[in-house]
């Protein structure tokens, strides 16, 4: 963002910090102060860690997830397998929307066939499903293709959308956010959740007000909340002390201790269900980024292997992270479904085998190529690969971009080498399988797969995940995908994300693994 862009947003926070009290004098005023801007209010649009959390504050879904994760009823109040192929969610009654209409089960049919859209970007979610179906005006079928037993699970993500509203402003489709494209759901919103969208101003602030009508309870007492996106952390940092912003959940690692030591300030840490990995463009013959010509040294299994063993995630665990990070050979944490400790494993330290392994892949001098990364809270991991890469004579040009750039050339497959963080929401390992790890072409397959990793025994097996009802084979399914996965460096997993929190003294939040601040959970004293 620009300096008067910075000039503009700081003026804003303080503008706010008068405004918000008259406009709400009953009730608290939260300032959250993120990293960068929530690409899309369109539910369906874009699949980004962001974007969820500001939704799950607006719309909601038929089940959610509580304070340890653990699925909750949400716009269903329970639901069960009648058919092998069938579940039944039986709608919670009394819900309004934020224009105090009923919901309905219309609602949710029309829903699940805009998640399934072709433009969607929450197909992963949906990779199991058919149809919806409704029974009756508070009951709802959702078909599937194949038994799914976590299906409950997949939904905590699939934000339930008005039918009326969605056609009455030619929105019945998501936007096609890879191609840049906008409609009306981009700026404005129709939901049944704790608060409604208030004020849209992209890049400087959006308001969130409480949704009088709300079926459920807030347990704090926030009226009014306000997500500021401060892309830059030391200005970040900054509107949090001076007490310009109340809550952050991006503090920078090198700013922790400072913080800890100020009475004003309490700090919050946990580990959250996210992984950082490097991903490389196995796809292309030419690498699109890179000084080699005719040829792409990705596609070569000793070329990732030799970037994987000159990688020393404990030196930059330590140096650049101040510790806050836990170095992983796994795709996702151990709170997902799936996970296996003796999988969990770094291979070793070894430049001199990294430059062997280059040498009989043909490049013995190495070769330049750009690793793409979102700013924000791994950034710096990122920045601080090159220098180790350099070693074993791989030259780095690392190309940090806004989220939104990032996600939109990611979801175009525009990159040679790449870096991202991955969240498990449904805690299950066949989330990040399907989205990172499967082969590009089914629905809901390979969403994310920016690099076009492909292995037709790691689709088969996939594919057996999504439909084994059985739990233990179903694990050993998982298990031997992810061994296959990372004997081939389809992909290279480096750390598990800490993070902590920074906040008003007076403010009370719940930090989720998941890394969401839930607004009806905060207390401001």
């Amino acid at each position: 963002m620009s300096a008067t862009k910075w000039l503009a947003a700081g003026a804003a926070v303080a503008a706010l910090a008068i405004g918000a009290g008259d406009a709400l004098a009953q009730g608290k005023t939260l300032r959250l102060a993120i990293n960068n801007e929530t690409t899309t209010f369109d539910p369906h649009a874009n699949n980004a860690f962001l974007n969820n959390m500001t939704l799950e504050q607006v719309y909601e879904c038929l089940t959610t997830r509580g304070k340890n994760l653990e699925v909750e009823p949400a716009l269903a109040t329970r639901w069960e397998m009648v058919q092998p192929n069938r579940w039944r969610f039986h709608l919670r009654d009394g819900v309004k929307w934020h224009d105090g209409s009923p919901f309905t089960a219309d609602d949710v049919v029309f829903t699940i066939g805009r998640a399934l859209a072709p433009t969607s970007n929450y197909t992963i979610y949906m990779d199991s499903i058919a149809e919806a179906v409704r029974v009756d005006d508070r009951t709802v079928d959702i078909v599937t293709k194949v038994t799914d037993a976590i299906l409950p699970d997949k939904l905590t993500r699939i934000f339930v959308m008005q039918k009326r509203w969605s056609e009455a402003n030619k929105v019945e489709k998501p936007h096609n956010y890879a191609a840049k494209e906008e409609n009306f759901a981009t700026r404005n919103a129709m939901g049944t959740g704790p608060y409604k969208l208030r004020l849209r101003q992209a890049d400087v602030r959006t308001e969130m007000e409480v949704h009088p009508g709300w079926w459920g309870k807030r347990e704090g007492n926030i009226d009014l909340l306000v997500q500021i996106p401060i892309t830059n952390d030391a200005t970040r940092i900054s509107a949090l002390v001076a007490g310009d912003v109340d809550i952050t959940n991006f503090v920078p690692y090198q700013d922790l201790e400072r913080l800890k030591r100020d009475a004003r300030i309490k700090v919050v840490e946990g580990m959250e269900n996210r992984t950082v990995f490097l991903g490389f463009d196995q796809f292309r013959d030419e690498l699109k980024y890179s000084d080699v010509k005719g040829k792409n040294p990705f596609k070569d299994r000793r070329v990732r292997e030799a970037v994987a063993l000159s990688i020393d995630v404990e030196a930059i665990k330590s140096r650049v992270l101040r510790n806050q990070a836990v170095p992983t050979g796994s795709m996702w944490t151990h709170f997902v479904n799936g996970y296996a400790k003796d999988l969990d494993v770094r291979p070793p330290l070894d430049r001199a085998r990294a430059k062997q392994l280059l040498t009989e892949a043909g490049y013995p001098n190495g070769f330049k190529v750009t690793l793409d990364c979102p700013q924000g809270n791994y950034a710096e991991a990122c920045v601080a690969i090159a220098p180790q890469l350099a070693q074993i004579g791989i030259a780095v040009d690392v190309n940090l971009m806004p989220p939104t750039i990032t996600f939109q050339k990611f979801a175009a497959q525009d990159t040679s080498f790449f870096g991202l963080s991955w969240g498990v929401p449904t805690l299950d390992a066949l989330y990040t399988l399907r989205g990172i790890v499967m082969s590009k072409g089914k629905v809901g397959a390979g969403s994310w797969n920016a690099g076009g990793y492909a292995n037709a025994q790691v689709d088969s097996l996939i594919e057996k995940v999504g439909s084994e009802p059985n739990a233990e084979a179903r694990r050993g399914q998982i298990r031997e995908a992810l061994r296959i996965h990372n004997a081939e460096y389809g992909h290279v997993p480096l750390y598990h994300i800490v993070i902590p929190w920074a906040m008003n003294a007076k403010v009370t939040a719940h930090h989720r693994a998941d890394n969401f601040v839930v607004a009806k959970w905060v207390k401001y004293d």
